[in-house]
């Protein structure tokens, strides 16, 4: 296994590169709502949850020594897929700082479709929701009820402290975060 750290690269030096080059393989690893709402033009969908970095590397035809770039929301996944590379023996694999998110804030191009509601603002409506529910069915059914939002307190606490989400991937296999 390897253990390189994991390089970055700022969008603007990206989009420059692009241009000078005329191409260069760029990974979106969002789901595939967050990539119709918005992408770089030039970026392929493989979302974090189906990436599989042989099967990026057997296909890349003989490019293997050039750089494979990777961007996400804000660069929390794309440094997972990264790491993904790094196991599977690639190391010249470089994740966008502040992804898409930094991207279109800088006023680089991107190709906008139908918007749809970002990961994380539905983790954060999941989970209030969750929070609230156990609160009202408490107060009003059953104290035990308590136990869900103690649940999704720890959950949000857990997420916080690993910077990893199990309410975010279960979202993220949901049928409105499907292309």
């Amino acid at each position: 296994m390897s253990t390189s750290v994991i390089s970055s690269i700022q969008p603007q030096e990206l989009a420059r590169i692009a241009k000078e080059q005329g191409s260069v393989e760029l990974i979106d690893v969002r789901t595939p709502g967050e990539f119709q709402a918005v992408h770089v033009p030039f970026a392929r969908n493989v979302p974090l949850d189906g990436l599989d970095p042989q099967q990026i590397l057997s296909a890349r035809n003989g490019h293997s020594d050039q750089p494979l770039y990777i961007i996400c929301q804000s660069s929390v996944r794309g440094a997972k897929a990264c790491q993904q590379f790094h196991q599977a023996g690639f190391d010249n694999v470089i994740n966008v700082d502040g992804g898409t998110k930094a991207w279109a804030d800088l006023g680089l191009p991107v190709t906008r479709g139908k918007k749809s509601i970002s990961l994380e603002r539905q983790v954060r409506i999941t989970a209030g929701f969750l929070i609230l529910l156990g609160a009202i069915l408490a107060w009003f059914v059953h104290p035990a009820f308590v136990v869900l939002s103690g649940f999704c307190g720890a959950g949000l606490l857990h997420s916080g402290i690993t910077d990893s989400c199990a309410m975010a991937m279960m979202l993220a296999k949901m049928p409105w975060n499907k292309a």
